[in-house]
């Protein structure tokens, strides 16, 4: 039996809490958010001010990311677990939970496995369905980093274009790296434990039965990651399933900020309503 890990959070209220006579206009059920793969809660910061505003919101670092434990095994069950036992210390009895890519698929497997605890589900552009292994330059460039010890941000930049061509996706990589005790920079992921458990990654979630609860799923038009399949399966899961389109590639909550944030608004605010 899997043991879960005690993730590491960023929690944002204090909006509304200062807010005094207005916190009855408050929204009450929380506002989860689940990064992708090599992000972290601090990839969301922008989107958790101004979330924040109107909800209290939690923004997550599932296991071997950010400031979260590096264990062995990363099954979607298993990273459910996490967010459950989280949600559970937090004595959150409801909330609403959104991710992106592979946090995108953790939020599916909650809903799958504790229906009950969510209010409503969102889905950042990706699909329950089992994905080709594509990842492999991205794991040369950060264990190539890791091998050269490089002195800082700049040098580790060099070395990641030797693998990664894409300037946006190295700046991404590198909101990773961190200053180790000899000085040199370094990986705060769980590298080793990320890499022996992406077959993992790439697969389904787990449990075909439908859910039954309000779910949009927000795409990138400019992303190959939820084809005609994807959304076959996502549909037979989620049979209440909304679908909105932003002019975008996969990291759409990144490329279009004030889109994503606003479709998550008008949905989760019509699901209040309900």
């Amino acid at each position: 039996m899997s043991t879960t890990v005690e993730l590491f959070y960023n929690e944002s209220d204090a909006r509304a809490a200062a807010q005094g006579e207005d916190n009855a206009q408050q929204e009450s059920t929380p506002l989860v958010i689940l990064h992708g793969l090599f992000g972290s809660a601090d990839n969301w910061r922008s989107h958790i001010k101004s979330w924040a505003e109107t909800r209290r919101v939690i923004a997550v670092d599932l296991r071997n990311h950010g400031r979260s434990p590096h264990v062995a095994g990363m099954s979607y069950p298993e990273q459910a677990g996490d967010v459950i036992a989280m949600l559970d210390k937090l004595e959150i009895a409801c909330c609403d939970l959104l991710g992106h890519s592979m946090g995108g698929k953790v939020a599916m497997q909650v809903a799958l496995d504790a229906p009950e605890r969510l209010r409503s589900l969102i889905v950042a552009d990706i699909a329950p369905v089992v994905y080709e292994h594509g990842h492999d330059e991205i794991f040369d460039a950060l264990d190539a980093v890791r091998d050269a010890h490089p002195a800082s941000r700049k040098d580790a930049d060099g070395v990641m274009a030797q693998y990664v061509e894409t300037p946006a996706i190295r700046q991404f990589l590198a909101t990773n790296l961190v200053r180790l005790e000899d000085g040199s920079m370094g990986w705060r992921v769980g590298l080793d434990q990320i890499a022996a458990g992406y077959t993992q990654i790439v697969e389904a979630p787990q449990g075909q039965a439908p859910v039954e609860m309000p779910t949009l799923l927000l795409r990138g038009e400019r992303s190959h990651y939820v084809q005609q399949d994807g959304l076959a399966a996502m549909r037979e899961r989620f049979p209440a399933l909304e679908e909105t389109s932003l002019d975008a590639g996969h990291w759409l909550h990144a490329e279009r900020a004030a889109e994503f944030q606003q479709a998550v608004l008008i949905f989760l605010d019509r699901v209040s309503r309900t």
